[in-house]
């Protein structure tokens, strides 16, 4: 069963989030989401705003992160995320009261609002939104 696994490893510049053996990891490229199971090719890609979900001893887990980058060898996965939240530690009414203010700014934009950080603060908050409420099933 060894050799079904690999190493998953999510770090900020802040913390070892996680580093696990597990046996699949889905995570958000800039263009899609992408699933690895070991053994799989090489890949290097920028990483989106989303959620991280993987599997370690039969059971899921999820996890928001917000931009970085990813790293995927046969045996390894490294993932450098700007932000990352494991599920259990999202204030749900936080995410959600942060969703509704983006939504809020674009919807009645005032004068001079910057448009990509209003479009970021709502794809982090419907990330970690999304994480806790995967993560609570």
């Amino acid at each position: 069963m060894a050799d079904e696994l690999f190493e998953f490893e999510l770090a900020t510049p802040e913390r070892l989030v996680l580093r696990e053996k597990v046996s699949e990891v889905q995570l958000p490229a800039r263009d899609g989401y992408i699933g690895v199971l070991p053994g799989h090719a090489p890949l290097l890609s920028e990483m989106a705003s989303g959620y991280v979900c993987y599997t370690s001893a039969g059971r899921r887990y999820y996890m928001a992160v917000n931009g970085g980058f990813i790293e995927v060898l046969p045996d390894h996965v490294r993932v450098l995320a700007d932000t990352a939240e494991k599920a259990e530690e999202i204030d749900v009414q936080r995410a959600e009261a942060s969703l509704k203010r983006a939504q809020e700014r674009l919807t009645n934009p005032n004068i001079g609002l910057d448009v990509a950080r209003a479009l970021s603060a709502l794809h982090r908050a419907q990330a970690r939104l999304d994480a806790a409420k995967a993560g609570a099933h």
